[in-house]
């Protein structure tokens, strides 16, 4: 009788990847995030990533980040992965669940992380962590007892033929 394998992936990799990926589903030309809600026994329960709402054409709404005028950029349209993935969940409460998510949430994807009732984000870039934003987030986390943390890259390549 052999052995299992030893080099499988870690449970937070595997999750970090299924975001990473749903991401890749992004039309927005800057930013491609993605995020992935897991229960405490680690299923998966949800994926999103951001776009425009349904019905709303990809090709008719603005993919611009500056404008004069707001309704000619993207920012008033998009919907966060964080948000379309629980809005995409169809099973009953997201209590205690775990939320992977490329890109730590902005206060309006933490304000909808918290009501629906998760409690640990785990993100793996932070690149907007000086703007009211996302210091609002943790803030709210906070007070919430939300528990966030940087994921811990392994360095390890995931590479998927399809």
């Amino acid at each position: 009788m052999s052995d299992k394998r030893k080099d499988y992936i870690s449970w937070d990799e595997y999750f970090m990847a299924v975001a990473k990926l749903a991401g890749m589903r992004s039309k927005d030309p800057n930013s491609q995030v993605g995020c992935c809600i897991v229960s405490a026994d680690n299923k998966i329960l949800s994926i999103g990533y951001n776009g425009f709402p349904r019905g709303c054409s990809d090709d008719a709404f603005p993919w611009s980040r500056d404008d004069e005028d707001p309704l000619k950029t993207k920012y008033i349209y998009v919907t966060h992965s964080e948000l379309n993935a629980i809005l995409n969940y169809r099973g009953g409460s997201l209590e205690g669940a775990k939320l992977y998510v490329s890109l730590f949430p902005c206060n309006e994807c933490a304000k909808a992380i918290i009501q629906a009732g998760i409690r640990t984000v785990i993100y793996d870039c932070d690149k907007y962590d000086k703007t009211p934003a996302v210091i609002a987030s943790k803030m709210m986390f906070q007070a919430a007892g939300v528990a966030f943390q940087k994921y811990e890259a392994t360095g390890r390549k995931i590479q998927i033929e399809v």
